[in-house]
């Protein structure tokens, strides 16, 4: 557990983020060694038909992994103002309702995955191989929610080095079941997507032998768990919004999705093999972003203004020099990495199109994202995700849709800085207006200011 509200300010935020950052690579390594392995093994179609499934696995727990994040910030508060005891509740709170909610999805995805497939018109020769990944992936819902709740309510508390660990081994385990099951027992399509469960299942187990042992106050015993309306209706205050943006975010790409199958096959496994890329070079905005709420959560908490600005100002220069360098390596590699994944030359092109259109904008991303996290660490999620959804289905959909008419799949790719430009002109707006700082769940004196908390979102 690390305290943020005392000590160097970079260096707290960058010994966090780091960790952080390695780990959520290596999560990051799920999809992209499952679409490394899919598409040299099983080709392009397979390739594409789970690349196709992401979106919708996104769009489908985007709501209930935005209020998990809302409870890790509630976490990070009371844990900055030292309620050790509701520390403990929220953790108990947030594993039940992560749990349930997997139990939910599990069983939702065996029903919703073909219907939502056809909806954004998959072609039909992706369609069987793209519902049985996604029904079998989210099968596992209950074991990677579970698993996603742990880290963040250790990240919560300023201990960003234990996930850290349990990533590396998962994906580890990840890449030897993705060749076992594809590559020796023939398992196709399916293969994939159990080795990913598995994968997580030992990751979950291990974090949970570790709490018990050495964390009693958030240790992971389900006899005694208790859940607490109080703390899950803050949880959902600064959660839902986010979540609302996420799943709003979720049923753009899939609107995106749905304009890139009109294209054919090959535009499909391109997109979503260079969005795989794009994914992994946006985690350092996104981690650092992470580190920035936890460190504002905290600080906000004692009223530390001056300290918040200051990690502001590091979490940008430190975010945005390594942004540079991921842009540098992209534009000058995209098409290389993009042979990782297929022979298909034709996909490779497409895909290194996206990439150098999209690279030279990661700078803009990187700077809404990080002005994003001091809001959400603030509690003033509301901002974020009504910026989000403006820059998303007021932009970049209508854009991706007009431009694709216009100039082909090219303009799809340019919609995507379009909207990022527009959302961070809104963050920073909000920023300036300094309304942000009276977000916080705790009052002052560092007592529960839940309601008037919410009315302060009302007014947004």
């Amino acid at each position: 557990m690390k305290d943020f509200t005392e000590g160097s300010v970079s260096k707290l935020i960058l010994n966090f983020s780091i960790p952080m950052l390695i780990g959520n690579v290596f999560q990051s390594l799920y999809s992209i060694i499952d679409s490394v392995i899919v598409g040299q093994y099983l080709g392009t179609k397979a390739l594409a038909a789970v690349g196709a499934s992401y979106p919708i696995i996104f769009f489908i727990i985007a709501l209930v992994i935005g209020i998990g994040g809302g409870g890790s910030i509630v976490i990070a508060q009371y844990f900055g103002a030292k309620q050790y005891d509701k520390v403990k509740k929220a953790s108990d709170t947030i594993n039940l309702f992560l749990l349930g909610s997997g139990l939910v999805i599990a069983v939702a995805g065996l029903f919703l995955s073909r219907p939502i497939l056809r909806l954004i018109q998959l072609p039909d020769e992706l369609l069987d191989d793209a519902t049985l990944f996604l029904q079998i992936y989210l099968a596992g819902m209950v074991l990677a929610f579970g698993f996603n709740g742990v880290i963040s309510i250790l990240r919560g508390v300023g201990d960003s080095k234990t996930p850290l660990y349990f990533l590396i081994i998962s994906t580890i385990g990840n890449i030897v079941l993705d060749i076992l099951f594809i590559g020796y027992f023939g398992w196709g399509i399916a293969g994939a997507a159990i080795a990913t469960i598995l994968a997580q299942a030992i990751a979950f187990a291990m974090a949970i032998v570790y709490l018990n042992k050495y964390h009693k106050i958030i240790g992971y015993r389900f006899k005694g768990w208790s859940f607490d309306r109080e703390i899950f209706r803050q949880c959902i205050r600064i959660g839902l919004p986010s979540g609302i943006q996420q799943t709003f975010v979720a049923l753009g790409m899939t609107a995106l999705m749905g304009i890139v199958n009109s294209f054919g096959t090959n535009v499909i496994a391109a997109y979503s093999t260079a969005s795989r890329i794009d994914s992994l070079a946006m985690m350092p905005a996104m981690n650092f972003s992470v580190a920035l709420s936890t460190f504002v959560g905290q600080n906000i908490a004692v009223k530390k203004m001056e300290r918040i600005r200051k990690g502001l100002i590091s979490t940008l220069w430190l975010s945005m020099g390594l942004t540079l360098a991921v842009t540098v390596v992209i534009l000058i590699f995209g098409k290389d990495m993009m042979r990782m994944f297929t022979d298909n030359q034709e996909v490779i092109g497409i895909g290194a199109q996206y990439l150098t259109v999209v690279a030279m904008f990661y700078w803009v991303f990187t700077a809404m994202f990080t002005i994003n996290g001091l809001l959400r660490g603030a509690g003033a999620t509301m901002v974020p995700m009504l910026t989000t959804l403006v820059s998303l289905w007021a932009v970049r959909v209508p854009a991706a849709y007009i431009l694709a008419k216009w100039i082909g799949v090219s303009g799809i790719w340019l919609s995507i800085p379009i909207g990022w430009a527009v959302g961070l002109v809104g963050a920073y707006a909000y920023y300036r207006t300094g309304k942000w700082k009276n977000k916080t769940v705790f009052d002052s004196k560092g007592r529960g200011n839940a309601a008037e908390a919410m009315m302060g979102e009302m007014e947004v």
